[in-house]
């Protein structure tokens, strides 16, 4: 470029800039997740299509509350199924750490997998009871070790690898699970805030932005959940969870499976 070149630039830049100086420009929004159209939507969603806020929740609350409970020791079978790993029909993917294991595995000495409560059973108190305490939707099989290091934390960000987790993380209070299954996690404990609602002899469970939330009827953090739901997209193979539990076992479905975007629609 030459000099009368790069003079004549620099004319039409300053030109530029005199325009631009005062000028509002628009603001770029972030764009929004597209609403999900599933096959239930005319049928069982039929009273929740078009609503946001407490009034979705309430609506989605009184379609998925009616279901079929199973029995604490029949959730072991359940879970083979509902868990079966698509490539190998002798064994079942574990939660948190990825790994395909044998359904015969299942008990709890190390090696083994048991049933993870996703929704930690003290939050809130329920245990083992038929109810929350055995409800497919949450429930999830973990390899022993890795579920006993999870224990009843609340779920963040942060912390030092999870020996056998699949590059979970962990730390005093809380719980990182490893990518693929963030979404899952978000969408199985916002589930569970919207099934009970204090209406049916449980605790009314909510999430907060909290950890360490104890024997509390709370699960944090509801951000980070939040963010993982849009981050971890529904899978096939939670799709495919979801239907054999609403098919087989239970006959209710987690919305947030099927409509992630009601995540934010409510919260």
């Amino acid at each position: 470029m030459s000099v009368a070149q790069i003079g004549r630039w620099k004319v039409m830049a300053a030109s530029v800039s005199a325009v631009l100086v005062g000028l509002t420009l628009p603001t770029v929004a972030a764009t929004p997740a597209s609403a999900t159209t599933t096959a239930y939507d005319s049928t069982y969603y039929k009273n929740a299509i078009g609503k946001t806020g407490t009034s979705l929740k309430s609506s989605l609350h009184t379609i998925i509350t009616p279901q079929t409970k199973l029995s604490y020791s029949a959730v072991w079978n359940a879970l083979m199924a509902t868990d079966q790993d698509p490539n190998n029909s002798n064994n079942v993917i574990l939660l948190y750490s990825g790994i395909s294991r044998a359904k015969s595995l299942n008990g709890g000495d190390v090696g083994d997998w048991n049933r993870e409560h996703t929704w930690a059973k003290s939050h809130g108190d329920f245990g083992e009871a038929t109810g929350p305490g055995t409800d497919l939707h949450h429930l999830r099989p973990a390899d022993v070790q890795v579920n006993s290091i999870r224990g009843n934390k609340d779920f963040d960000n942060g912390g030092s690898t999870v020996s056998g987790g699949g590059g979970s993380l962990t730390d005093s209070d809380s719980f990182e699970p490893r990518d693929a299954d963030k979404g899952d996690v978000a969408r199985m404990i916002l589930y569970m805030t919207v099934r009970y609602e204090g209406d049916d002899g449980w605790a009314d469970l909510e999430p907060n932005e909290k950890v360490a939330n104890g024997s509390n009827p709370y699960m944090g953090k509801l951000s980070v959940l939040k963010a993982w739901n849009a981050e971890d997209p529904p899978s096939a193979f939670e799709e495919k969870r979801n239907q054999v539990i609403y098919d087989t076992y239970q006959k209710n479905r987690n919305p947030f499976i099927d409509h992630p975007e009601w995540v934010e629609a409510i919260w």
